[in-house]
Protein backbone atom coordinates (compact mmCIF):
# COMPACT_ATOMS: atom_id res chain seq x y z
CA UNK A 1 0.00 0.00 0.00
CA UNK A 2 2.94 2.08 0.98
CA UNK A 3 4.07 1.48 -2.75
CA UNK A 4 1.03 2.94 -3.80
CA UNK A 5 0.58 5.53 -2.24
CA UNK A 6 4.36 6.64 -3.17
CA UNK A 7 3.99 6.20 -6.93
CA UNK A 8 0.31 7.86 -6.62
CA UNK A 9 2.24 10.96 -5.32
CA UNK A 10 4.57 11.09 -7.73
CA UNK A 11 2.51 10.90 -10.29
CA UNK A 12 0.24 13.91 -9.00
CA UNK A 13 3.74 16.20 -8.35
CA UNK A 14 5.06 15.24 -11.72
CA UNK A 15 1.31 16.04 -13.29
CA UNK A 16 1.92 19.46 -11.00
CA UNK A 17 5.27 20.27 -11.80
CA UNK A 18 3.82 19.57 -15.80
CA UNK A 19 0.77 21.95 -15.68
CA UNK A 20 3.19 25.05 -14.14
CA UNK A 21 5.06 25.43 -16.87
CA UNK A 22 4.11 27.96 -19.27
CA UNK A 23 3.48 27.08 -22.97
CA UNK A 24 6.52 27.82 -24.99
CA UNK A 25 6.12 31.18 -27.00
CA UNK A 26 8.04 29.58 -29.71
CA UNK A 27 6.36 26.37 -30.65
CA UNK A 28 7.91 23.43 -31.88
CA UNK A 29 11.01 25.38 -31.24
CA UNK A 30 13.70 26.82 -28.70
CA UNK A 31 13.36 23.33 -25.76
CA UNK A 32 15.65 24.08 -23.24
CA UNK A 33 16.14 22.48 -19.61
CA UNK A 34 14.06 23.80 -16.45
CA UNK A 35 16.57 25.01 -14.03
CA UNK A 36 14.32 24.59 -10.65
CA UNK A 37 17.61 26.35 -8.57
CA UNK A 38 19.81 28.86 -10.55
CA UNK A 39 21.12 32.47 -9.14
CA UNK A 40 19.96 34.52 -12.01
CA UNK A 41 17.83 37.46 -10.75
CA UNK A 42 15.37 37.52 -13.70
CA UNK A 43 12.10 39.29 -12.13
CA UNK A 44 12.93 42.75 -13.31
CA UNK A 45 15.23 41.77 -16.28
CA UNK A 46 14.82 43.66 -20.08
CA UNK A 47 17.06 41.83 -22.72
CA UNK A 48 17.61 43.73 -25.45
CA UNK A 49 20.35 41.38 -27.33
CA UNK A 50 21.70 41.01 -31.09
CA UNK A 51 22.38 37.26 -32.39
CA UNK A 52 24.83 36.95 -35.20
CA UNK A 53 24.43 33.98 -37.55
CA UNK A 54 27.00 33.33 -40.58
CA UNK A 55 26.79 29.62 -41.26
CA UNK A 56 24.02 28.55 -43.28
CA UNK A 57 21.98 25.23 -42.45
CA UNK A 58 22.31 22.01 -44.98
CA UNK A 59 19.51 22.70 -47.59
CA UNK A 60 16.38 21.51 -45.96
CA UNK A 61 17.39 21.50 -42.95
CA UNK A 62 16.71 23.53 -39.74
CA UNK A 63 19.70 26.01 -39.15
CA UNK A 64 20.13 25.46 -34.96
CA UNK A 65 22.08 28.73 -34.73
CA UNK A 66 18.35 31.04 -35.62
CA UNK A 67 16.97 28.24 -32.84
CA UNK A 68 18.78 29.60 -30.17
CA UNK A 69 16.85 33.06 -30.61
CA UNK A 70 13.30 30.52 -29.59
CA UNK A 71 15.61 28.81 -27.00
CA UNK A 72 16.66 32.28 -25.18
CA UNK A 73 12.84 33.07 -26.20
CA UNK A 74 11.18 30.23 -24.01
CA UNK A 75 13.66 29.13 -21.92
CA UNK A 76 13.41 32.92 -20.46
CA UNK A 77 9.61 33.55 -20.29
CA UNK A 78 9.35 29.74 -18.51
CA UNK A 79 11.69 31.22 -15.76
CA UNK A 80 9.91 34.26 -15.57
CA UNK A 81 10.91 36.87 -18.12
CA UNK A 82 7.77 38.47 -19.64
CA UNK A 83 7.83 38.21 -23.27
CA UNK A 84 7.69 41.93 -23.96
CA UNK A 85 10.85 42.63 -22.00
CA UNK A 86 12.52 40.34 -24.52
CA UNK A 87 13.76 42.59 -27.79
CA UNK A 88 15.93 40.19 -29.83
CA UNK A 89 17.41 41.01 -33.42
CA UNK A 90 18.93 38.43 -35.78
CA UNK A 91 21.55 39.50 -38.35
CA UNK A 92 22.04 36.80 -40.98
CA UNK A 93 24.81 37.01 -43.36
CA UNK A 94 27.64 34.54 -45.23
CA UNK A 95 26.10 31.12 -46.36
CA UNK A 96 23.17 31.40 -43.90
CA UNK A 97 22.01 33.61 -46.23
CA UNK A 98 19.81 31.64 -47.98
CA UNK A 99 18.19 30.46 -44.59
CA UNK A 100 16.00 33.27 -44.53
CA UNK A 101 14.24 32.96 -48.40
CA UNK A 102 10.37 32.78 -48.56
CA UNK A 103 9.64 28.49 -49.47
CA UNK A 104 8.92 29.16 -52.86
CA UNK A 105 12.33 30.56 -53.80
CA UNK A 106 14.10 27.99 -51.27
CA UNK A 107 11.78 25.45 -52.81
CA UNK A 108 12.78 26.61 -56.76
CA UNK A 109 16.75 26.81 -55.65
CA UNK A 110 16.88 23.80 -53.68
CA UNK A 111 14.25 21.71 -54.68
CA UNK A 112 13.47 21.06 -50.87
CA UNK A 113 11.19 23.25 -48.10
CA UNK A 114 12.51 25.55 -46.17
CA UNK A 115 12.63 24.37 -42.78
CA UNK A 116 13.39 27.86 -41.33
CA UNK A 117 10.79 29.54 -42.15
CA UNK A 118 7.88 28.68 -39.47
CA UNK A 119 10.95 29.35 -36.93
CA UNK A 120 11.36 32.72 -37.94
CA UNK A 121 7.78 33.50 -38.38
CA UNK A 122 7.27 32.62 -35.17
CA UNK A 123 10.63 35.32 -33.65
CA UNK A 124 9.21 38.27 -36.29
CA UNK A 125 5.74 38.06 -34.84
CA UNK A 126 7.26 37.82 -31.15
CA UNK A 127 9.44 40.85 -30.62
CA UNK A 128 12.29 40.22 -32.99
CA UNK A 129 14.00 42.17 -35.98
CA UNK A 130 15.39 39.94 -39.05
CA UNK A 131 18.37 41.52 -40.68
CA UNK A 132 19.92 39.75 -43.95
CA UNK A 133 23.53 41.63 -44.84
CA UNK A 134 23.03 42.78 -48.19
CA UNK A 135 26.61 41.82 -49.06
CA UNK A 136 26.21 38.52 -48.15
CA UNK A 137 22.77 38.53 -50.24
CA UNK A 138 24.00 39.98 -53.02
CA UNK A 139 26.90 37.49 -52.98
CA UNK A 140 24.50 34.50 -52.69
CA UNK A 141 21.81 35.99 -55.46
CA UNK A 142 19.16 36.62 -52.65
CA UNK A 143 17.04 39.67 -54.21
CA UNK A 144 14.83 41.62 -51.53
CA UNK A 145 11.67 40.72 -52.79
CA UNK A 146 12.60 36.99 -51.96
CA UNK A 147 13.05 37.10 -48.55
CA UNK A 148 10.43 35.98 -45.61
CA UNK A 149 7.60 38.78 -44.78
CA UNK A 150 9.41 40.83 -42.14
CA UNK A 151 13.31 39.78 -42.75
CA UNK A 152 14.69 43.25 -43.94
CA UNK A 153 17.84 43.79 -45.91
CA UNK A 154 20.72 45.90 -44.54
CA UNK A 155 23.80 47.55 -46.19
CA UNK A 156 25.78 45.23 -44.57
CA UNK A 157 26.22 42.70 -41.35
CA UNK A 158 28.57 45.31 -39.97
CA UNK A 159 26.07 48.00 -40.69
CA UNK A 160 23.35 46.24 -38.64
CA UNK A 161 25.48 45.44 -35.76
CA UNK A 162 26.78 48.96 -35.13
CA UNK A 163 23.18 50.41 -35.66
CA UNK A 164 21.95 47.86 -33.59
CA UNK A 165 24.29 48.64 -30.65
CA UNK A 166 23.81 52.21 -31.62
CA UNK A 167 19.94 51.07 -29.96
CA UNK A 168 21.29 49.68 -26.77
CA UNK A 169 21.41 45.98 -28.08
CA UNK A 170 24.23 43.90 -26.61
CA UNK A 171 26.15 41.35 -28.76
CA UNK A 172 25.11 37.56 -27.81
CA UNK A 173 28.63 35.79 -27.73
CA UNK A 174 27.18 32.02 -28.85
Amino acid sequence: MKTLLLGFSLLITSLTMIAAEPAPVIKDFGYFYNVAKHVSDLSQTQFKIAFDVGDGAEKGAQNNHINSLARFINMHVAHGVKPENIQLALVIHGSASVDVLENSFYNARFDTDNKNQSLLNQLLANNTVVYVCGQSAMHMKVAPEQLIPGVKMALSAMTAHAQLQQQGYTLNPF
